[in-house]
């Protein structure tokens, strides 16, 4: 297993000599951090390896490849892959489950049938434990008020008010998720109402989200949001429906600010999943607004980020954010955040065949890659996406096994796809000896439906002198 790790995030100069020292390790490894694997082929990517590893590596079970994410290494392996692995896997920022036994007073409640309708198990969790956690620090604070930022369809907004019963108001950019959060929280206000007439309740006024369509592009946004947030007149709470971007909002404050009366009550902000430069926008605007007295951020997407460039000055990008990280001259760039996105844990939780599927896929694309490099050039100047085709050849390769019942019928033509263990979950144990002919047969087959398909989705006409085969053929050792 990998090495403990030897440093700390306790103090902001601790937390500086992790980042150094991180910075020091990956710097002679840059390659990795640049390379794309849609242009494994086309760069020639395994050239730029050591060629110990790679000798090494490609001998070796799915599973052992599957693990290396989690600093698991092999006695056999070349002793500076083994420290490579271990020393990156000990320099990793922790991801230990938080112990919620340390917030005094917290108490999860569990969400009833009606404010857990359309939250799948992921997603009740999280909103569970992140709605009970901003109740108390709102308790704590002083705050009745929680600006929910990137509210999506409101979920956690909806907890917070009906259960919590604090005053909330859910930004987020889509219109649609506005219209969806305000119809669902009528729903919900229906039912606790009808509620506490069938228990004979005292009725009370039953708080509900007020929903904002807004971009937030800076934390002058929120700024500016926050002076409307203490204010109970109806015309204001009719200003807060309205859609606008952060200037439109801005113009906005400054025509009804000061006809409005504010309390001095302070908020809280709130984020769950607030994806990309947002979750820093909310850490901004907790340091720059004075009503706003705590910030809870779960983020997300941090390949979203915006990266700061060496020509722009006072820029308020999502990375860097601290001048100890400005500093050191930390640039990551698009792919090497796309990489720090991989979660070792989903590939050690992968099987083989899993796994395999995975790989394959990557492989299919970065053979793609050379087939759009040879005849259209022009398109890669775009960066192409094509989307993801796993599902839909997996779908076709299920179909052909039930159509086959599952049996081998001997050698197939070349060009007819069989099903590949590599590429299918739904592989029988069936396959033997007999079938492995066909493998190559069946793998090429898929490829070239990956390409097609790939064209497809790019708007590209399929032309006549297209040699998939001399494609395959260079990948293949690799695929």
């Amino acid at each position: 297993m990998a090495e403990k790790c030897k440093y700390s995030c306790k103090t902001a100069s601790e937390t500086l000599e992790w980042i150094h020292a991180i910075i020091h390790f990956i710097s002679p490894y840059r390659y990795f951090l640049d390379a794309h694997v849609v242009n494994f082929f086309k760069d020639r990517l395994w050239e730029a390896v050591d060629k110990e590893w790679m000798h090494c590596l490609r001998k070796e079970p799915v599973e052992n490849l599957l693990r290396i994410p989690s600093g698991v290494v092999q006695g056999h392996w070349p002793v500076s892959l083994k420290e490579f692995i271990l020393t990156l896997r000990s320099l990793s920022l922790p991801r230990e489950k938080t112990d919620l036994q340390e917030f005094s007073g917290m108490h999860i409640a569990s969400l009833s049938n009606v404010l857990a309708q359309g939250m799948n198990h992921k997603k009740k969790h999280e909103v569970e434990a992140l709605a009970a956690l901003v109740g108390l620090v709102a308790k704590q604070v002083g705050a009745q008020t929680v600006v929910d930022v990137g509210a999506g369809q409101g979920y956690l907004a909806q907890v917070l008010a009906f259960e919590y019963q604090l005053s909330v108001i859910a930004i987020d950019a889509c219109s649609h998720h506005g219209k969806i959060t305000d119809a669902r929280a009528e729903r919900i206000r229906k039912h606790y109402a009808a509620k506490m007439r069938k228990n004979g309740s005292e009725l009370r006024e039953i708080s509900m989200p007020k929903t904002v369509t807004c971009r937030v592009l800076s934390s002058d946004t929120l700024k500016t949001l926050s002076n409307f947030l203490e204010e109970n007149d109806d015309a204001a709470n009719q200003h807060l429906s309205q859609k606008c971007s952060g200037s439109q909002l801005s113009r906005l404050a400054e025509n009804i600010l000061p006809s409005l009366s504010y309390s001095d009550s302070s908020l809280v902000i709130a984020g769950l999943h607030a994806c990309g430069d947002l979750s820093v926008t909310m850490l901004r605007t907790f340091l720059e607004c004075d009503k706003a007295k705590a910030v809870i951020s779960v983020g997300c997407c941090y390949n979203l980020l915006s990266e700061e460039a060496s020509d722009m000055v006072d820029s308020c990008c999502g990375f860097p954010v601290s001048q100890g990280v400005k500093s050191a001259g930390v640039v990551l760039d698009k792919n090497a955040r796309d990489l720090a996105c991989q979660s070792a844990d989903r590939w050690r939780g992968l099987d083989e065949h899993a796994g395999l599927h995975n790989f394959e896929l990557h492989a299919f694309r970065a053979a793609f890659q050379m087939v759009l490099f040879r005849h259209y050039p022009h398109i890669l100047q775009e960066s192409p996406t094509i989307g993801r085709q796993g599902k839909a050849l997996r779908r076709q390769q299920h179909q052909r096994i039930l159509e086959s019942n599952l049996h081998y019928r001997g050698p197939s033509e070349y060009g007819e796809p069989r099903k590949n263990v590599a590429f299918f979950h739904e592989y029988s144990s069936i396959q033997n000896s007999k079938s492995r002919e066909s493998s190559t047969v069946d793998r090429y087959s898929l490829f070239v439906k990956f390409c097609e398909s790939g064209l497809g989705r790019l708007h590209l006409p399929c032309l006549e002198d297209i040699d998939y085969s001399a494609v395959w053929r260079e990948s293949e050792s690799y695929a």
